[in-house]
């Protein structure tokens, strides 16, 4: 298979099966660039382990080879429903999914690689019509659903059709300067046991499910990495950092940005009829952010229709009490107890991490201090 370009347009690039004849994605419509592939694949393998882990349609939401978010099938907020202009009681389980993953970071999410465990049905088509995305990976496409998809971007919108009986080699392989680096794939089946050695406190079964997710989705995210989750749904990811408390930090400021979008002064924010979807979401996470530039504090003003409402930093602080409940999950062992004590600014009450550091005892009495549930899973998770 020809590939538009590699990792960089100056770079030509194709792609051939491992096993001659078996390919684990085909392509339907477009023509797709090396990055397109490294996100279908990843992002496939993703929601396959989610859905079989917690047997629920699973969406995710690529961006450069690492998921900006993703959730399986479950109730979409107001915030959300009023975004998409859509029926929240009425949402099918699929497209709830996909719209709970972009909604973890939407600003991130412009122009995402959609990947979903089930196959694309009428509504979710319809839906990606009308979002910023460049492609899609599912397991099959309802009647017409390809038709209407690949009327998108002007024909280039790629969807793929990965194969779900596929099975890949026991070894993989990766060429990188003139070497090539060979290792045993990572077979471990993601499911509740992993969480089974729980040190302190305890897991309800809805902490349970999703720490589970947090698992998954972490598999497949650039390293050092952590997510925090809640409700089935991750609400920030932490991908790519050098320092494991700087992936905590970084997600937990996504976090909050989640959580904060739904204050009565961000969701109060009336925008002129012509401000596109992602210039509103976009707007709304600078306010709440709240270090406008003078520039960028002019062309707010005129985006909005009549004059933002006060949102001050204590306004923000107590709404952030407010949030309570949410997982983390680190591919990683936590080196040190500061990540802990930063997780709890951020409503966490439930850890999940593979334990074994020279400091987990001292990881472990931040987590009795701030009564968070640690459960050591044993199981590290990077991805490169």
């Amino acid at each position: 298979m020809d590939l538009r370009y590699g990792i960089n347009p100056q770079q030509a690039a194709n792609a051939a099966p491992v096993r001659p004849g078996q390919w684990p994605v085909r392509v339907l419509q477009g023509n797709p660039s090396f990055i397109n592939m490294l996100d279908a694949l990843n992002s496939w393998q993703l929601v396959l382990d989610a859905s079989r882990a917690l047997h629920r349609p699973a969406a995710a939401s690529f961006k450069h080879v690492s998921p900006a978010g993703a959730a399986v099938a479950g109730p979409v907020d107001d915030v959300t429903a009023e975004l998409y202009t859509i029926d929240r009681e009425q949402v099918g389980a699929l497209t709830s999914a996909y719209l709970r993953a972009r909604d973890a970071d939407p600003k991130s999410s412009y122009g995402d690689f959609a990947a979903v465990s089930h196959p694309v049905d009428t509504e979710l088509a319809t839906l990606l019509t009308n979002v910023v995305c460049d492609g899609i990976v599912a397991p099959g496409y309802a009647p017409g659903t390809v038709a209407t998809l690949s009327k998108k971007k002007n024909g280039r919108f790629l969807v793929m059709e990965a194969d779900e009986t596929y099975r890949p080699p026991a070894c993989e392989a990766r060429d990188v300067f003139g070497l090539r680096l060979f290792q045993q794939r990572d077979e471990v089946t993601l499911s509740t046991t992993l969480l089974d050695n729980v040190v302190c406190g305890a897991l309800p079964a809805t902490a349970s499910a999703d720490l589970l997710l947090g698992l998954a989705v972490l598999r497949y995210t650039q390293s050092n990495s952590v997510c925090y989750l809640r409700g089935g749904a991750t609400l920030g990811i932490g991908a790519g950092q050098q320092s494991r408390v700087d992936c905590t930090r970084l997600a937990g400021a996504k976090t909050d940005t989640w959580w904060l979008r739904r204050h009565p002064a961000v969701r109060a924010l009336a925008f002129q009829p012509y401000i596109r979807r992602q210039d509103r979401i976009n707007w709304q996470i600078r306010f709440v952010e709240g270090d406008l530039t003078p520039d960028e504090s002019t062309r707010m003003a005129s985006a909005l229709s009549k004059p933002a409402p006060a949102l001050t930093d204590a306004q923000r602080r107590q709404w952030l009490t407010g949030l309570s409940g949410v997982a983390l999950v680190s591919d990683g062992a936590l080196p040190f107890r500061d990540n802990v004590d930063h997780a709890h600014r951020h409503g966490v009450g439930y850890i999940a991490e593979p334990g074994g550091s020279i400091r987990s005892n001292e990881v472990e009495d931040a987590c009795r201090e701030h009564q968070i549930a640690l459960a050591r899973t044993g199981l590290r998770l990077f991805h490169h």
